[in-house]
């Protein structure tokens, strides 16, 4: 804003300087930025902002070079059958997928006719390395069961890269998995996504920008751990509240670091709120950078967990387990949560009583994402076969399940469920080159997985043993030694 000054003729000269278009101004005031500039920053570590990712992935790609499979059988994962069809991988990438796709000039060329070409296969709920072999009580790092709300723990600072189960479970075509922890409490921790190759450190295994998912547990588990030990939650609603007290919690946490922030940015001095593990978590989740994977198998608590996810303003990404998603399918499909499910695990515990093999088949004819799981060091070297079994089930059932349906549960339809499906889970040009070659259909429970494809690398080839990785904690177990002489078993 002019100041005009009083002195009649100083005035008058500045009035005519005025009107010809120049004045004498005051130098402006401080702007709100430049004081800002005068706060000093906080040290690091104190703001979980500034590095949202503090155990960045060092993960290097296997040597690679352009690969064709050629007259193959392709279930492309992204709702296609192609017989005696061509995938073409090169830098890493799916380069092209179709029935007359030339292969390139330079291509080592893989004669495909009579057998079978899927996406790696994604499993979205696994304990290898938290749950690692052989099984002792120093392996046993999956369950930080000692607070119903243990969010400030991350699985990957448990996962062991050496648990002979990620090789096994190479050699049944998974390239990609979800480590979460266990079920022990109302929030478990944070879950980390995996690219199964070897690795020294979990960070070496770690998939590049895939999100984090936050490990929660409804039903029986935590109030049985808790109720033993004369804590609470002891019942069900004791962990209805025992949520929604966190979730109250960490709305006030993200709302003062909120206005830290803005502050700041205004140029005012402020008081950054104290930073909380726990709390970063749960913020993470508010915020939508953190993925909710829920422990859940009854579908009157799936009901309840979204009616809290509306109270607080955050989305479920998939109820595990999922043992009676069939009876609230259409909730699912509205919500956009998607199941992981097994096939035949039922009748262990209560809550697990009404589990049927067509639930797979009825989530998806209900228009919901429908996967598959393990949960299991065994059943993860078998997860295609798992899906056949559902497959079968749904069509005994008149479903009219498709093989280029069913193959969406273990591959698209996880990594959707995971965060990472516009990087893997099907083969599709500019995708990641995590690749099956079966030596049949991989529906049959006669199938295995001759080459594994990861970013294009040959991670696995079942007859050369020079591909197939070992360690020496697998010596002693049943068919390693054989393992090392015929090309790997399952």
């Amino acid at each position: 804003m002019f100041k005009i000054h009083r002195d009649p003729l100083l005035s008058g000269l500045c009035i005519a300087a005025l009107l010809a278009g120049c004045a004498t101004a005051e130098p402006p005031a401080a702007t709100p930025k430049a004081e800002a500039q005068t706060q000093k920053p906080l040290r690091p570590g104190l703001d979980a902002s500034t590095n949202s990712d503090p155990f960045p992935s060092t993960y290097k790609p296997l040597p690679s070079h352009v690969t064709a499979i050629v007259g193959a059988n392709i279930l492309t994962g992204a709702g296609e059958e192609i017989d005696g069809g061509t995938v073409v991988l090169a830098d890493g990438k799916i380069l092209a997928v179709g029935k007359d796709v030339p292969a390139p000039k330079d291509a080592e060329i893989i004669d495909g006719k009579g057998k079978w070409v899927t996406p790696g296969l994604i499993d979205p709920h696994s304990h290898l390395g938290v749950y690692a072999s052989p099984g002792v009580w120093a392996q046993s790092d999956g369950n930080e069961a000692t607070d119903p709300n243990t969010a400030n723990v991350w699985a990957e600072h448990s996962v062991w890269p050496q648990d002979p189960g990620f090789n096994r479970a190479l050699a049944g075509g998974v390239t990609t998995l979800q480590i979460l922890p266990g079920s022990a409490n109302l929030f478990g921790g944070r879950s980390v996504t995996l690219k199964n190759v070897s690795g020294v450190t979990v960070q070496d295994m770690k998939f590049p920008g895939a999100p984090y998912g936050l490990k929660m547990a409804c039903g029986e588990n935590p109030k049985r751990v808790y109720g033993f030990k004369g804590r609470a939650p002891s019942t069900l609603m004791g962990n209805v509240a025992g949520y929604r007290a966190a979730w109250i919690r960490a709305a006030d946490y993200v709302r003062k670091w909120d206005d830290y922030h803005a502050k700041v940015a205004k140029g005012e001095k402020a008081e950054p709120p104290a930073r909380d593990l726990m709390l970063d978590t749960l913020a993470g989740v508010l915020r939508g950078e953190i993925r909710i994977q829920n422990h859940c198998y009854r579908a009157d608590e799936m009901a309840q967990m979204i009616d809290i996810s509306h109270e607080f303003g955050f989305k479920i990404s998939a109820f595990h387990h999922a043992t009676e998603s069939y009876k609230v399918a259409p909730l699912l499909a509205k919500e956009g949560i998607c199941s992981v499910m097994w096939t035949e695990w039922f009748g262990f515990k209560m809550e697990s009583i009404d589990a049927i093999e067509e639930n797979p088949a009825m989530v998806e004819k209900a228009g919901a994402c429908a996967t598959l799981h393990s949960d299991d060091a065994y059943l993860i070297q078998h997860l295609n076969e798992e899906a056949g079994i559902a497959m079968a089930a749904g069509n005994r059932a008149g479903l009219n399940i498709s093989k280029a349906t069913a193959i969406k549960w273990i591959t698209l339809n996880p990594a959707k469920a995971i965060g990472v499906d516009g990087k893997t889970g099907s083969l599709e040009a500019g995708k990641m080159a995590d690749v099956v070659l079966w030596d049949k259909d991989p529906f049959s429970v006669y199938a295995k997985a001759e080459k594994v494809f990861i970013d294009g690398g040959l991670a696995y080839d079942r007859h050369d043993p020079a591909k197939q990785p070992h360690t020496d904690f697998e010596l002693g177990q049943p068919g390693a030694a054989r393992s090392a002489r015929t090309g790997g078993t399952r």
